[in-house]
Order: structure tokens, then C-alpha cells, then sequence
């Protein structure tokens, strides 16, 4: 068994100077729980209001205070840090340094700083509330003149952020070893902008894909470790040059000249399962596969614990190479489950799966009771009942994947051909369940049968009941339901 290459089992670069895992989390919390339609006295609340408390607070020496500031001001400061050369150039211009954000990687801390920043804001601002309901937040009841004094550069940033939670809406986003692989990918993207620094004819723009789009935001988070991290990786104000900041047009030319990249880089697929670039792959996931129960904050296996919980993930399965048999015609591959599901057999020629780069084969949704897949190489045989006969397999376990930090690996299937897997963490998904009719019973429960009249010497059976028994999706049973049935005269 073979780990996957280029990113997963790179660790150049990663000294990063703020937690860059705990930071995606935290910043995920907030995305989930930030106010929506937030306006121009947000805007001015920032500007006018909470910069210069929290450079007074932070003192001469630059250190960003420990406190948190109100929900609407907090979701304007950070769409400012994520346009970090704006960002640095606005602090550098009006208080002479860096106006950083305090390194709060949990919701503990977190709320303690907020409870302090309540209090140091009602000294200052005794006549300005710190928290604002949702009509004051989107500035419906602050006058014209007050609106009229936002900045627009700010709104703009502020609207062009407004779909970011929903873009990382899957619930497997929040899971901390897709932050861990996150976090690597993360690095070799990095790398990835330092070489096409140096290649100044390069024009190329890189579109960075789901998983690095959140590690670039959550670092940016941290404007003083985001520019320390640049300066000394080589690549200070030179990031906006060659990559496409969330909300920008993305071409079909960059997302193929970055998957290129990528792959002549470190030997791997771009698009991994859970690191989608387009943004309509999430949102057909999300419609597909009925993820909103599973994204919920209430702990479903709590609440019923009479059902099997239910694990579902994300799988793709990408080949590489070229084969040239004799057979090749013949030839073909099947994808099965290692457990359940006996049924399944996805087949795939061998003719047309030959190709020097990497091609995604099998996009898949699996539970996580399936335990991993099989790959099998076969033939197809002459003979009136088309059997095939077996050559090789191998196998891709759950398990195993969710060991490497990669969240991927590769194995080789035929000479001179590999195949990858990747999946992203399983997640709990919406239940299954399934009703099958059982026998008539009577009030006691017991079937009305003549095997039953014969054990109870014929003595008479009251009541008609029509039974459903309930099974979950691995086929065990749940509960009973009776239903009692009336007298034809009864319902007339």
C-alpha cells in the first residue's frame, strides 16, 4: 500500500506562525453563526469605532488586544483581512502599523474576549449599543447622512463575502483531518505561487480549489502571521498577482492551465474528493445527497437511539497510464464494495481509460459500512453466457484513507497503470428507513392464523391489527407499528 504523492507526503514550508487547522475552525464557527445582511453602520461601526479602540487597546508595541469585537463589526474586519494588501495599506496609512486580530483559536477564550470588549466598548461608546438587532444591522434605522458616510470600497468587500458560509456548507468542511489535509495541500499551493513568481513570463492565474480557498482565508485572518508567513516564503505582494481571490470571474483556461500545474508539480489530481473548484459542485451535492439533516448541530445518534447511525462520504477514483496488452479490447475494470451491496458492479473498459494524466473514473457517494472498494481487472471470455474471467485487484480501505493525512491513496492496478482514491471524512447522513408488511395480528399481538386457532384450541381471536415492522438501511429492525383495522360496517 502506497500513500499518495506530491502533497501527501509533503512537509516543505509548514512552520506557518498561526495554527493554520484550529483557525479554519474557528473561522467556520463564526461563518455559521454571522449575521446576514450586514450594512452601512456596520461599516462606519468599524471604521469610526472599533479600529481605533483596538489600536488604543493594542498599545505602541503593535500587539492585537484580546478582545472580540460585536458580531456585525467582526464579519466587516475580517472581509477587510482577506484582502490582505488593502488591509495592510489601510492600518499602514491611518495608524502608522499593522492592526492585528487576536490569536483566539477557541470558543472559550472567545467568549471571554467578548465579554471583556463589552465591557471596554460600554466605557468608551456609553451612547453606542454593542450589540445591534437585525434591522439596525443592515442600517435600515441609522439616518441617510450616517449611510451616506460608509466606505464603498468596504461595502463592496462586505458584498462580495456574503455567499462565503454557503460555499462551505458540506458538513464534512468542518471535520478537523479535512483541515489537517487541508492544511498540506495548502502548503504546496504556496509553493506552487513562489515558482510562478520567479517565472515572470508566466501570465497565469491559479484558481485555488475548496480546501485551499479556506486555508488561504483562515490565514489571511491573522494579517500580522499571514505577512509574516509571505516575507519569509518569498512571496510578499505577489499573491493577489497570481491568484483568484474568491468572488472574481474564473476563466475555463485558468482552472485548466492551474489543474495542469498541479498535477506536473506533484504527480496528483487536482481535484480531489471534498476540493472541488466550481462552486456548483457543493450546491449539487447538497441537493443530491439531502445533506441539510446531516448538517445540523443536533446529535442525531442521540436522539434516536433505537437506529444504526449512518456514515456517508464523498469518493473519486482517478487513473493513470497506458497499457498495451494484446487483450486490451477485452479487457475492462469493475468496481465493487468490500462489504454490502453485492450487487454493485460498475464496469469500465480498458480501451478507453488509457491516458497519461490523471482522469476521474467513478465519482461516488458511499457509507462508510461499506468498509473500502475493490478494483477488479478482468477479461471478458468467448462462450454463450459472457462470463469474464478474474486477473488482479486491489483495494482502496476507509480505514486506511482516513490514516493518511492525505485522505488519498494509490495503488498500482496493471502494468504501466495506477489507480488513486480519495475520500473526504465520513459524516452522519440523514437515516434510512424501509417498512415491510408483516401478518395480521389481534389485540394480544399473536398472528391470526390457523397455526395460531390450532395452539389456542380455536378459541376466537379479537381484533384485526395490520403490522409494519421498520428497518433501518443495514436491515435491522427498528420498531413495530400496529395499525388497527375497523369493521367494514364500521367504515361505511
Amino acid at each position: 500500500m502506497s500513500s499518495g504523492t506530491g502533497p501527501g507526503g509533503k512537509e516543505g514550508a509548514s512552520a506557518f506562525s498561526v495554527d493554520l487547522a484550529a483557525a479554519a475552525r474557528r473561522l467556520l464557527a463564526f461563518l455559521r453563526a454571522a449575521p446576514t445582511g450586514v450594512g452601512p453602520r456596520s461599516v462606519r461601526r468599524y471604521e469610526e469605532l472599533w479600529l481605533p479602540l483596538a489600536a488604543a487597546e493594542g498599545g505602541g508595541g503593535g500587539e492585537a488586544p484580546m478582545l472580540v469585537p460585536p458580531p456585525d463589526v467582526q464579519l466587516v474586519w475580517l472581509c477587510h483581512c482577506f484582502h490582505h494588501e488593502s488591509y495592510s495599506a489601510y492600518c499602514l496609512s491611518r495608524f502608522g502599523r499593522l492592526i492585528d486580530r487576536p490569536s483566539i483559536l477557541d470558543a472559550e477564550n472567545e467568549e471571554y474576549a467578548e465579554d471583556c470588549c463589552r465591557d471596554v466598548w460600554a466605557a468608551r461608546y456609553p451612547s453606542e449599543p454593542f450589540d445591534l438587532h437585525s434591522n439596525e444591522i443592515d442600517g435600515t434605522s441609522v439616518d441617510d447622512i450616517a449611510c451616506d458616510n460608509a466606505n464603498g470600497e468596504l461595502m463592496d468587500m462586505v458584498r462580495r463575502y456574503a455567499g462565503l458560509a454557503a460555499r462551505f456548507a458540506s458538513p464534512f468542511v468542518r471535520e478537523g483531518v479535512y483541515h489537517v489535509a487541508a492544511r498540506r495541500r495548502y502548503v504546496c499551493f504556496l509553493d506552487l505561487i513562489r515558482k510562478l513568481v520567479c517565472a515572470t513570463q508566466d501570465q497565469t492565474r491559479l484558481v485555488p480549489s475548496l480546501d485551499i480557498l479556506l486555508m488561504w482565508l483562515a490565514h489571511q485572518s491573522f494579517p500580522a502571521s499571514y505577512a509574516t508567513d509571505m516575507v519569509a516564503m518569498a512571496i510578499k505582494d505577489n499573491v493577489v498577482k497570481v491568484v483568484v481571490g474568491y468572488g472574481e470571474m474564473v476563466s475555463d483556461e485558468a482552472v485548466k492551465r492551474t489543474r495542469e500545474l498541479w498535477e506536473e508539480a506533484y504527480d496528483e489530481p487536482y481535484d480531489l474528493a471534498g476540493s472541488e473548484v466550481d462552486a456548483a459542485a457543493v450546491s449539487a451535492a447538497l441537493e443530491a445527497f439531502y445533506w441539510a439533516p446531516a448538517a445540523s448541530e443536533e446529535d442525531a445518534n442521540r436522539l434516536y437511539k433505537s437506529l444504526q447511525p449512518r456514515f456517508l462520504m464523498e469518493v473519486y477514483v482517478f487513473l493513470k497510464g497506458e497499457t498495451d496488452k494484446e487483450h486490451i479490447n477485452k479487457e475492462f475494470l469493475r468496481l465493487r464494495t468490500q462489504r454490502c451491496h453485492r450487487s454493485l458492479k460498475l464496469n469500465k473498459s480498458m480501451a478507453n481509460l488509457s491516458c497519461k494524466k490523471w482522469q476521474k473514473t467513478w465519482h461516488l457517494y458511499c457509507e462508510f459500512a461499506t468498509r473500502g472498494l475493490l478494483i477488479e481487472a478482468r477479461r471478458t471470455t468467448s462462450g454463450c453466457f459472457r462470463n469474464s474471467k478474474f486477473l488482479k485487484d486491489i483495494s482502496f480501505s476507509w480505514s486506511d484513507m482516513l490514516h493518511e493525512k492525505a485522505l488519498s491513496l494509490t495503488e498500482e492496478l496493471v502494468v504501466g497503470m495506477r489507480a488513486m482514491a480519495s475520500i473526504t471524512p465520513p459524516v452522519q447522513a440523514p437515516y434510512l428507513l424501509k417498512c415491510v408488511p408483516d401478518r395480521v395480528t389481534d389485540d394480544g399481538g399473536a398472528m391470526i392464523s390457523d397455526v395460531i386457532l390450532r395452539m389456542r384450541n380455536y378459541r376466537p381471536q379479537e381484533g384485526r391489527w395490520l403490522t409494519r415492522t421498520v428497518l433501518d438501511h443495514g436491515g435491522r429492525e427498528c420498531f413495530v407499528i400496529r395499525m388497527r383495522q375497523r369493521d367494514l360496517a364500521e367504515r361505511c
